[in-house]
């Protein structure tokens, strides 16, 4: 076959390694299937119908193995432990087919020595040139996003800026944990004031998602019209990579980021930004999909401020001041393995224990001294957080893990129920108004989908959990949704959509804010979106149709972290920015 429908068919592959990723919310998957098949056609076609000497198909393929082999120790370390590997390989197999479609061209013609020359240079240059890249991980969809590799990363970029100076004599931590250390930040304009009492500090957003884990902001209404009222820019700031959220009270924001080789926990003034005191301890975590830092969003509760990072850290501070109080590692307290993407959960208080999950496994401690009261069993593998229910008039942590959901008693960790569910374990359970229980399963594997539970008492001391429907109109990544008058809005991959509660069916389905995070503003029937391209966007919550009201520009860069609120403070960050905007408040 005329080597001409092999170029055509080279150029097409290129296609569907750059292009499709981006036209489709699942253009990714379909683009690697679509490369491997046309890989595979290319091999077969060189091996089989390319009309080259024998000796030199061969040869060709066997010198392109071992480029691609050679090379990988050189490859920058984000590239080469991307994916586990398969990142480098996912990318160098169509690239090295479309170098040996490019070399046998340029090679016709010439003599046989310089033909084979040809073909070996193209073939090394395809792994070749990922020598020049690294990568500052994957959007959601799973492109990777790919840099050269001299330039510096938005967090070296900082540590140049605010360089972190190493402690000459930490303090040794009150329970086994890297030695953490406090820094107070000085204001130059006048002296800091008193710091207030632990128990006088009000949590307006007391950590991950809110009062109750639900996205809701109650009490608020906002002007609408963006074009005549645009949101006011109280301040922006540089911060170290991260995927947390932030807690707000006594006029601080708090939130965890990465600097160096020092997990930090950070507090800043909301209305200006300023730093107030900053905490750190000598850990990192590192994964070059996602990147490094801590994942989970501190928890703000009677003046203290609790936080596990991404390598299980658990650290109590006073919230006023920073003063460490107590640290351990839950890692190690519940003998959890740290997941692949680092433990992503954030601290739960429930009747006076602090909880936390180390991957799959819960654990318990007494949030004034540190002491562990209870670990829960082992019960696989986990990206959530405990999530706190009521069902009857008994309180429960709700928590997704391993292949199913749990009802774990918060007293003392024991299991009260369980429901069987394949699927990967990330997203935040919900309670509808009539008390069900709404959980999804992330990921991208094909079974994403959204399940109605209802849980109720039985006989014996026993609970009965029933499954009225399961539904493929919501299926989120890792992405959480929220309920409002019968509906839940959510992200369909990188596409918002609304389904009914009571039957799961789909009402509509619009907007592409790639894989972001939403908060809900009741009183208005209003969505208020972050997305993965660090836009916010308001859209109404109603089931009628998909409306978007108005959108802007509030960050630059991939974003994952959930946005948070205080009065009409709207919080926005990634893992290299971070700032604040001040809402118009709706006339009445």
């Amino acid at each position: 076959m005329r080597i001409w429908f092999w170029l055509a068919l080279a150029i097409l592959q290129a296609v569907f390694l750059f292009v499709a990723p981006s036209l489709a919310a699942d253009g990714l998957l379909y683009a690697l299937a679509l490369n491997a098949v046309g890989s595979i056609a290319i091999l077969v076609w060189w091996l089989f119908f390319s009309g080259q000497p024998r000796v030199d198909r061969w040869l060709a393929v066997l010198w392109a193995a071992v480029a691609v082999v050679a090379l990988y120790p050189l490859l920058h370390e984000s590239i080469s432990g991307a994916g586990m590997g398969r990142l480098y390989l996912f990318h160098v197999i169509p690239v090295s087919a479309l170098a040996l479609v490019a070399g046998a061209a340029a090679g016709r013609g010439q003599a046989a020595g310089a033909r084979r020359a040809l073909l070996a240079l193209f073939l090394l240059l395809a792994p070749a040139a990922f020598l020049l890249l690294r990568t500052e991980g994957v959007t959601g969809e799973g492109r990777s996003q790919f840099a050269l590799r001299w330039t510096q990363t938005p967090e070296q970029r900082l540590l140049a800026a605010e360089p972190v100076s190493v402690p000459s004599a930490p303090p040794a931590a009150a329970a086994p944990a890297a030695a953490p250390e406090t820094l107070a930040r000085e204001e130059s304009k006048s002296p800091p004031a008193p710091a207030p009492a632990p128990a006088q500090m009000p949590a307006e957003w007391p950590g991950f998602r809110g009062v109750h884990r639900d996205g809701r902001v109650p009490g608020l209404r906002v002007a609408t019209d963006w074009t005549a009222q645009p949101p006011t820019e109280l301040w922006r700031r540089e911060v170290g990579p991260g995927w947390s959220s932030f807690a707000i009270g006594g006029g601080l924001a708090f939130t965890q980021e990465q600097r160096g080789d020092y997990e930090v926990i950070a507090a800043y003034r909301l209305e200006t930004g300023e730093p107030a005191w900053s905490h750190r301890t000598a850990a990192r975590f590192y994964e070059s999909n996602g990147g490094p830092g801590p994942r989970g969003t501190p928890a703000l509760h009677e003046g203290r401020l609790y936080a596990i990072g991404a390598t299980g850290i658990v650290t109590a501070l006073d919230a006023a001041t920073g003063t460490a109080l107590w640290s351990r590692n839950a890692a190690t307290d519940t003998g959890a393995k740290i997941p692949e993407w680092g433990i992503s959960s954030s601290p739960l208080i429930v009747n006076g224990l602090l909880i936390v999950a180390a991957s799959g496994r819960l654990a318990a401690y007494d949030p004034a001294s540190g002491k562990q009261v209870w670990a829960g069993a082992a019960i696989g593998g986990s990206y959530s957080s405990p999530h706190l229910a009521l069902f009857g008039k008994t309180e429960q942590i709700v928590f997704l893990a391993g292949q199913a959901v749990f009802g774990v008693s918060p007293a003392d960790g024991r299991i009260l129920w369980r429901h069987d569910w394949e699927g990967s374990k990330i997203i935040q359970p919900s309670v509808t108004a009539d008390g069900a229980l709404l959980v999804t399963t992330g990921g991208m594997s094909g079974g994403e989908a959204t399940r109605r539970l209802s849980v109720a008492p039985a006989s014996g001391g026993e609970w009965k959990v029933t499954e009225a429907w399961t539904s493929r109109g919501l299926k989120p990544y890792y992405n959480d949704l929220v309920i409002h008058k019968g509906h839940a809005f959510g992200f369909d991959a990188s596409i918002l959509s609304c389904i009914d509660v009571n039957d799961g069916q789909r009402k509509w389905k619009g907007g592409r804010y790639g894989f972001g995070q939403m908060l809900l503003l009741p009183d208005q029937d209003l969505l208020l979106i972050l997305s993965e391209q660090g836009e916010v966007a308001l859209v109404s919550a109603t089931p009628d149709q998909y409306r978007e009201v108005g959108r802007f520009q509030a960050i630059e860069g991939k974003t994952w972290n959930h946005p948070a609120m205080a009065g009409d403070v709207l919080l926005v960050r990634n893992d290299r920015e971070m700032a604040a905007f001040r809402l118009t408040r709706a006339k009445d």
